[in-house]
């Protein structure tokens, strides 16, 4: 087994619901950790995702080193948990070396528009008005992120760089989660069925709109 698939989208943009989709059509999916019930090997399981795609990368150039002998898909691959603050997802060093190391692989970016995606960061967890402005991330350094405004700037500037960066690359889909023809989208894309297609994970809120993770 070797990882097929990435998803470079933030959280709150479906990644939850695309990790659900995956496994229902056979897949063996991480989802922003490694599962211990996926792996037997000592100082694995439990850890991060994101985590091992940099030690990957920093012990041998590979990022998917460590990942390889079990997933076919990363669909949650940041971390945002007290001092851990790793955002592979937002490295262009990082994703050169999935590209250079997988020339074959596939790439999808789950999308929802910045606002809602805002939003949805700033109920989930004390995420906007915690942990994303004293995380530290690439593109959002410590100090901001607090307030709608900056983390919109800075989700649509996420978007952006992956489009300067992948181009008409056929390798990648930015997927809009919402949209009525997503599940097919991203069944071309991968070109397998997809038995299953929905929203998990959702934040409700006072007018009875969700927001998907």
């Amino acid at each position: 087994m070797t990882v097929k698939l990435v998803n470079l989208g933030l959280p709150k943009t479906g990644t939850t619901t695309l990790a659900h989709a995956l496994d229902k059509a056979g897949w063996t999916v991480a989802d922003h950790k490694v599962r211990r019930i996926h792996t037997r090997e000592v100082g694995l399981g439990g850890t991060f995702i994101g985590r091992q795609l940099y030690n990957g990368y920093f012990e041998t150039g590979d990022p998917f080193v460590h990942l390889d002998p079990i997933y076919d898909a990363l669909t949650e691959i940041s971390v945002l948990n007290g001092d851990t603050s790793v955002w592979p997802q937002c490295d262009y060093a990082m994703l050169k070396a999935m590209r250079m190391a997988r020339p074959d692989m596939l790439f999808v970016a789950t999308w929802r528009p910045a606002a809602d995606t805002s939003d949805s960061m700033r109920r989930w967890n004390n995420m906007g008005t915690d942990r994303l402005p004293n995380g530290n991330i690439p593109g959002l350094p410590r100090g901001y992120g607090g307030s709608d405004a900056e983390r919109i700037r800075w989700i649509d500037g996420h978007y952006d760089m992956l489009r300067d960066l992948f181009g008409d690359d056929p390798r990648y889909l930015e997927l809009p989660v919402g949209a009525d023809n997503a599940r097919d989208l991203l069944s071309a894309h991968l070109g397998i069925d997809l038995p299953w297609w929905g929203r998990l994970n959702v934040n409700d809120t006072p007018d009875g709109m969700e927001g998907a993770a």
